[in-house]
């Protein structure tokens, strides 16, 4: 019962990778449940699940989820109990480990969804399993993924080595049958890591005032910086190389002598400090070695950093 769940989460997991190219996201415990039926006598029906749940997607598709078995919530204390005890055989957590592809969902706008394959590997009590299903993905915000199961998943007790536990808890209450096939459902809930989210904010202003510009034209406004400074990556002229210049870090390119007011400044080139400083580098930062005195065209400003984005 216990174990088809878990199959299921890894595909859930699975699933969320797609979104992460670069972003780890941490599960969302109080959003995301994982819930498991059973029918005893053959008529009666019954609802279960885990209470305490954790996990991780890293962004080089490295998925992690841990599921505390002791949390199990069948409703009847003495039934948690033997759950734990005889089903689980006392271990208590139960792990969840894939790899992911992170590239099928990447391109999800937010309120987007999608259907995607997913397999996963659970470890539970010493008994490795696999799993293949498909898992429904929406994107709920810039930095909230939620996945469930497409459908309900079917997972057989006696491929998850459980089927010793079960004749227990039926000799224990002495019932006639417990089924040997339970469904699984599951939403997982992801929130994006806070400082990646703060990075994909940035990365996205930047898009966004790059977008504002025409890096064609742009070119040509950078027909005024060539005096000085050069795209080619490590390639330093009078000025430092601009190679990647949108969302670097100030004074950081490596074999270029800056003055102390760029190496102090500790800023970060941002479209909006770009802008402030090619309109008025002096103004903007007092102290550093810039000649130029700025380009006094919003336009042109925006051009040259599309462009500069563009060539990055």
């Amino acid at each position: 019962m216990f174990k088809l769940k878990l199959l299921t989460c890894a595909a859930v997991i699975a699933s969320l990778g797609s979104f992460a190219s670069a972003q780890s996201w941490t599960l969302n415990a109080d959003a995301s449940r994982v819930a498991f039926g059973s029918v005893k006598k053959d008529t009666v029906g019954e609802v279960h699940s885990f209470e305490s749940i954790s996990g991780t997607a890293m962004g080089d598709g490295t998925v992690s989820v841990e599921i505390d078995l002791t949390s199990v919530e069948t409703f009847i204390d003495i039934r948690n109990e033997r759950m734990m005890e005889h089903v689980f055989n006392s271990t208590p957590k139960a792990m969840i480990n894939a790899s992911i592809d992170m590239d099928e969902v990447n391109a999800l706008d937010v309120g987007a969804s999608t259907v995607v394959d997913a397999t996963g590997t659970v470890e539970l009590a010493g008994n490795s399993l696999e799993l293949d299903t498909e898992m429904f993905v929406i994107r709920v915000s810039s930095e909230k993924v939620m996945v469930t199961t497409n459908d309900m998943i079917m997972l057989n007790i006696a491929d998850m080595g459980l089927t010793a536990g079960i004749d227990k808890l039926m000799e224990l209450a002495k019932l006639p049958g417990i089924t040997r096939v339970s469904p699984v459902t599951l939403r997982l809930v992801f929130d994006m890591d806070q400082k990646e989210a703060t990075l994909i904010k940035a990365s996205t202003e930047t898009t966004q005032i790059a977008l504002a510009g025409d890096s064609k034209k742009g070119k040509k406004v950078f027909k005024k910086c060539r005096a000085c400074h050069k795209l080619d990556e490590g390639k330093n002229g009078v000025g430092p190389s601009l190679f990647q210049i949108v969302g670097s870090s100030s004074g950081t390119v490596e074999g270029f002598k800056y003055s102390d007011a760029l190496l102090n400044a500790d800023l970060e080139w941002t479209p909006e400090n770009l802008s402030a400083f090619l309109a008025d580098p002096k103004g903007f930062l007092p102290g550093n070695n810039m000649s130029f005195r700025g380009l006094r065209k919003e336009a042109e400003i925006e051009d040259l950093i599309a462009y500069l984005a563009s060539e990055g």
